[in-house]
């Protein structure tokens, strides 16, 4: 099974960026923790701070990955390119992000995303991954199960 991570701008800063938002463990940190404990599972990590990769990442990974965890940052906020680039895929994504965006400006209320997306968590802190990913090991075992 293959997951592929995909973090967008200024996710680069965790554990130093509004650590009262979002915590002062870096994403690599909090990466290794989640292989270990998801240790059959390939987890990959991908972040970039410019939407025209983290398109051409969606594209590539959507027709091999079993699974998308997807935290576009702002972008989730502003990008219809990269709601599109989920919806053109087959591969399912699992939105998250850190923070409670509905507790946040008025600006993080809408997701672009959410539509897109298989379903979302918001608020959980970096927790949100491995619930994302473990809803991912589910679907895939449920399937398997099934013959599918």
């Amino acid at each position: 099974m293959r997951i592929l991570i995909l973090n967008g701008p200024n996710l680069n800063l965790l554990g130093r960026r509004e650590p009262e938002i979002y915590g002062n463990v870096t994403f690599d940190d909090f990466f290794h923790e989640l292989k270990a404990r998801f240790s059959g599972i390939h987890l990959e990590y991908f972040q970039n701070n410019h939407e025209g990769a983290l398109i051409d990442k969606l594209h590539d990974s959507g027709l091999h990955a079993d699974g998308i965890v997807i935290n576009a940052g702002a972008l989730a906020h502003t990008s219809i390119a990269l709601a599109d680039a989920v919806a053109a895929i087959r591969t399912p994504a699992v939105e998250v992000h850190i923070s409670n965006v509905f507790g946040r400006e008025e600006y993080r209320h809408h997701s672009w995303l959410s539509a897109k997306c298989a379903g979302c968590v918001f608020g959980l802190g970096l927790e949100g991954y491995a619930l994302a990913v473990e809803y991912f090991v589910r679907r895939v075992r449920a399937a398997a199960a099934l013959g599918e």
